[in-house]
């Protein structure tokens, strides 16, 4: 009897935390970079303890004092710093994704404008057998704050316009919030392209029409009036996106 309870308690002691990476892509953002990593830093702590998690901090390019202010978070275990020569949140999310040996990968932006209270919920939604899950502003049960008239339009209508394209069920494609399992991202990687900001939506689009399963989460957003977006340049290159994806149809090269 003593020596089964020996083995049980040995069991739990060595059994494995699943591997988790969370990704900050990051340009030019010396002042949100050490108010808010230190806040992610002490949530993740208190909330995802049963995971073996890390933060990456993924800086494309960055010409302030961002290289300078990031290596100083790294300098602990839980905090990685990795630096790009080109700009491009969707090219930091692929390298940094690629890059982990991580089981479970996410992103959030540096402002935190999704409430990092809803991440354990992208989490869970992976664990409980969805690809990827990602949060949303346009989902039923979403609350923003502080979003002016012409970005909500060009939100919803972009929304709209995805919808109509692919029949896609996502309503949010951009929302930078978001989580995927490694295996997924391993078969997805070779096939999206893009290095900027439709990065989200392509991979999406070319998942859903995969049939890789996507759940959307509602959560809280709050506007962040500093974003440095150029909404005019973005939206241009998401039209361009969408019509490369609708000639190119890379879902078809791949097989599940």
């Amino acid at each position: 009897m003593l020596e089964s309870r020996k083995l049980v308690m040995l069991d739990f002691v060595y059994m494995e935390k699943t591997g988790l990476c969370v990704v900050v892509p990051v340009y030019n953002e010396e002042k949100d970079l050490p108010v808010n990593i230190p806040k992610l830093l002490s949530f993740l702590e208190k909330n995802m303890s049963s995971y073996d998690w890390e933060i990456v901090i993924a800086d494309n390019a960055s010409t302030d004092k961002t290289p300078e202010v990031a290596k100083n978070l790294a300098r602990g275990e839980r905090i990685k710093y990795l630096r790009l020569e080109q700009k491009g949140r969707g090219r930091a999310l692929k390298k940094a994704w690629s890059q982990s040996k991580k089981e479970l990968l996410s992103y959030m932006d540096v402002d935190l404008s999704s409430d990092i209270l809803y991440f354990p919920k992208l989490i869970k939604a992976l664990e409980n057998g969805v690809d990827i899950a990602i949060g949303s502003r346009l989902a039923k049960g979403a609350k923003v704050f502080g979003r002016t008239l012409i970005r909500e339009i060009m939100s919803r209508g972009y929304s709209f316009l995805f919808r109509s394209l692919f029949r896609t069920k996502f309503k949010d494609a951009q929302c930078g919030f978001k989580a995927i399992k490694k295996d997924v991202w391993d078969k997805l990687e070779a096939v999206v392209c893009d290095p900027h900001w439709f990065f989200d939506t392509e991979l999406l689009i070319i998942a859903q029409k995969a049939g890789f399963a996507i759940s959307e989460v509602p959560i809280v957003w709050t506007d962040n009036p500093s974003s440095t977006v150029k909404v005019a340049k973005t939206a241009w290159g998401d039209i361009k996106g969408l019509c490369r994806l609708l000639i190119g149809m890379p879902w078809k090269k791949l097989k599940q």
